[in-house]
């Protein structure tokens, strides 16, 4: 399906992409604390508001 040089390439570029992501959201780190507070509870609301979609989905199909 791949060749090995896809296949390198690939997981050359994910941990690379993975190292960029984490030293860029350190740098920002006390910026996140200050400005995104609380923000936390939206993510929750949002993951219980999805869950319960499914639930009912999947009772009444």
């Amino acid at each position: 399906m791949f060749s090995n040089g896809q296949l390198i390439f690939g997981i050359l570029f994910a941990i690379a992409f993975i190292v960029v992501i984490f030293f860029a959201y350190r740098k920002d780190f006390k910026i996140h604390q200050k400005y995104y507070r609380g923000s936390i509870w939206i993510l929750i609301a949002f993951v219980s508001f999805i869950a319960m979609i499914a639930t009912i989905k999947s009772i009444f199909v």
